[in-house]
């Protein structure tokens, strides 16, 4: 299947401000893309390129005093194939591990494990180790919170979100995170396009979605607190210990986001480009 992905954000800064941005599909998807996701600046500057320390590709610029806009608008090859289930997957011990996982395993801006480990081993010390493990983690995040776009707000931490019970998906994501690094699952928070293809209605405002993975079994596996059900189309954007990371922009002055729309639809593999 063909999926077109894109963007359009507006901002209002009184000064030229630098940002840095993470809107770029992430580089293990380079194979898949058929027309480039090249970020188009409105008025004109200058794009730097560079690889965070998570690998993921990021832009720096300085946008102009003024309106200033950011799109985009791309298409990806993808597979049309659900989110891997393995059942079987192992936990691999904290000893064993690799040591690129092993920072994915301590606490972060948004996921507290000091705050909810007690928590976290009442809850899930009985579930079986490896997948159903993760599996049960992430039923018990859907159950728990309820979902309300009106009730995001940055500062949201995992911890505020189990209290709160109610958030978005990056929320879910963060308690699972939370949750999985707790019970000495490796989990890493993720950001992309994530569309309704396969889903059914209604369907709320589209957005950029999160979701999470975790290691088991010598690879990283996908999981989704939010929907909890395998789902088709995902289009990673960039991977890191949670939202702080893989923020969409990080502006270093004041400004308004004056506009924000997301793009994602399948569309006819026939159709021209």
């Amino acid at each position: 299947m063909n999926i077109r992905i894109g963007f359009s954000l507006t901002y209002d800064c009184p000064q030229p401000t630098p940002m840095i941005l993470n809107l770029s599909v992430h580089y293990s998807r380079i194979a898949d893309m058929i027309v480039p996701d090249h970020l188009v600046a409105d008025p004109p500057v200058p794009l730097r390129g560079f690889r965070d320390g998570f690998g993921n590709w990021s832009t720096r610029l300085v946008a102009p005093k003024g309106l200033f806009t950011l799109s985009n608008d791309a298409l990806v090859r993808d597979s049309g194939l659900p989110d891997i289930l393995a059942p079987q997957a192992r936990q691999t011990p904290v000893n064993e591990l690799p040591d690129d996982t092993l920072t994915y395993l301590l606490g972060s801006r948004y996921c507290e494990t000091d705050r909810l480990s007690e928590v976290a081993w009442k809850l899930f010390h009985h579930s079986p180790p490896g997948w159903a493990r993760v599996q049960a983690i992430c039923d018990y995040v859907h159950g728990h919170i309820g979902f309300d776009y009106a009730q995001a707000r940055p500062t949201k931490t995992a911890w505020d979100a189990w209290q709160e019970k109610v958030g978005v998906c990056r929320d879910f994501a963060h308690l699972a995170i939370t949750f999985c690094r707790c019970m000495n699952i490796p989990a890493r928070y993720c950001t992309g396009y994530l569309g309704d293809m396969g889903a059914p209605p209604p369907y709320g405002p589209m957005d950029f979605a999160g979701w999470f993975e975790a290691w088991l079994d010598g690879r990283w596996y996908t999981f989704d607190a939010r929907n909890n059900v395998p789902r088709i189309g995902r289009v990673l954007i960039a991977r890191g210990r949670d939202a702080t990371d893989v923020a969409i922009s990080n502006t270093f002055g004041p400004n308004t986001l004056k506009n924000f729309i997301v793009r994602t639809d399948e569309v006819d593999e026939k159709a021209p480009v």
